[in-house]
């Protein structure tokens, strides 16, 4: 299986196409990385170089592709952080292509554009994906700031999280970061009208990229054939894996690679909560 993957890429660290692509690679999948930015680095160290890549190169890349005949050989797209919004209409031209050589293909929108409540993306970012984007998605992958954006909701708990999924138009909508008391988090799936939720204990001070590495796995298990709530919980173990033991070496960055086999065969969690909620 291949997956283009369209999103930040950094010299530095393990955020964007830096989770997405040894995520997807250790599942056994191709991954066609095409960076919407060049960064030296993510944005919470004191100096970051780099900028977005013009639109034009990015058409360019993916005309390469279906020059060489590839687009039919690939079972997924993938998008995530955007540097500008005219780059939106690029990527929903690139799903269109790719739907049109292969109409089974799937594209994953990961919007990326927020957290923590505020808006980090450059203006017009978050309109331009629900605008373009939002309505082209098989999955949607927000976390719970993101999700109370795009529908409007405020998202405090579960019960929030579950309404304002159901609102957006996708068939799948994978929610991380729900609120689930004070001491435990949790992502909650929706799809054709099942609604699974998976929590664990919460963990503090995690480094960036959490988010990219749960929408890279989420697509690639269900990629693979596993159900909704198969995928949630493949995806959850991992992430919280990598994650407990980035926190544990207090890491500023995800420590992908020293704990890459689990992001294929994750290791049991006694802690995880999985729940169908309908």
């Amino acid at each position: 299986m291949s997956v283009i993957s369209l999103q930040s890429e950094v010299v530095f660290g393990h955020v964007g196409n830096g989770a997405a692509r040894l995520a997807l690679q250790r599942l056994g999948q191709e991954v066609w990385a095409i960076p919407t930015v060049l960064f030296s680095n993510h944005a919470g160290y004191p100096s970051v170089a780099g900028g977005a890549l013009p639109v034009e190169k990015i058409t360019s890349l993916v005309d390469g592709l279906l020059a060489n005949g590839w687009l039919p050989a690939c079972d997924a797209v993938l998008s995530g952080y955007l540097g500008a919004p005219e780059q939106a209409a690029v990527v929903a031209d690139t799903v269109r292509r790719v739907k049109a050589a292969n109409p089974q293909a799937l594209y994953c929108l990961d919007p990326v554009f927020g957290d923590g409540g505020r808006i980090y993306a450059k203006p017009g970012v978050e309109d331009a994906m629900a605008r373009t984007l939002l309505p082209l998605a098989d999955i949607v992958t927000p976390n719970a700031f993101e999700l109370g954006v795009l529908s409007g909701l405020p998202i405090a708990n579960a019960a929030d999280a579950r309404r304002a999924a159901q609102m957006l138009p996708n068939r799948c909508v994978a929610v991380t970061s729900v609120p689930c008391g004070h001491d435990r988090i949790g992502t909650l799936v929706c799809k054709d009208g099942e609604v699974w939720l998976a929590s664990t204990s919460l963990l503090k001070n995690v480094p960036s990229g959490a988010g990219d590495l749960f929408a890279a796995l989420f697509l690639g298990q269900t990629l693979i054939g596993h159900t909704p709530s198969g995928a949630l919980e493949l995806a959850t173990r991992a992430v919280f894996h990598v994650l407990a033991r980035s926190v544990a070496a207090q890491s500023r960055e995800m420590l992908l690679v020293a704990e890459q086999s689990v992001l294929d065969a994750p290791p049991s969690l006694p802690d995880l909560k999985l729940e169908k909620t309908s």
